[in-house]
């Protein structure tokens, strides 16, 4: 057996075909940087930030002015017709959202549940506002359905923990 096909052969990590220079250039047991494991691992940490920098959105951007009652968020639920109510809950829930993205267990459930508060804020961007900030839901239910989905596992995490406390 050459040394090519040892290292090949000995290496758990490497699945697919890599070539000869790429593995030499490997010490052995050791991931090629273009591997599958190498690949998921950068997605999950580019997933995570996204994660981060929606939440700061809706805690920070979205959340915050609804529940200082900032005059522009006030002015806006009276021209819908939810006043001051409708304003602090739906800032409470967005806040909940955007705590609950950044805990595992919770982040595809907080996806999946914002990505809804964006199909409510979409139709009420074309029926109350005439569509003028309409793209705007539309734009982050993108990644909050690829983070549903993408966490998806953790539901079953979840639904566990709630049995065994019920």
């Amino acid at each position: 057996m050459s040394e090519t096909t040892a290292r090949l052969t000995a290496s758990p990590v490497t699945t697919a075909p890599v070539s000869s220079a790429a593995v030499t250039a490997a010490p052995a047991g050791t991931a090629v940087a273009g591997s599958a494991p190498a690949r998921g691992r950068r997605a999950r940490i580019v997933l995570r930030g996204v994660q981060v920098l929606l939440a700061l959105f809706f805690g920070l951007a979205s959340a915050a002015p609804k529940l200082i009652a900032h005059p522009t968020a006030a002015e806006a639920f009276d021209k819908i017709g939810w006043g001051s109510a409708g304003m602090y809950t739906i800032g409470a829930l967005e806040l909940a959202g955007a705590v609950a993205l950044l805990v595992p267990v919770l982040q595809s459930l907080a996806a999946a549940a914002l990505s809804a508060l964006m199909v409510g804020a979409f139709v009420v961007q074309l029926a109350v506002f005439d569509g003028e900030n309409a793209a705007t839901p539309l734009i982050l239910m993108v990644p909050l359905v690829l983070i549903a989905w993408a966490r998806r596992d953790h539901n079953a995490e979840l639904v566990a923990r709630l049995r065994r406390q019920g």
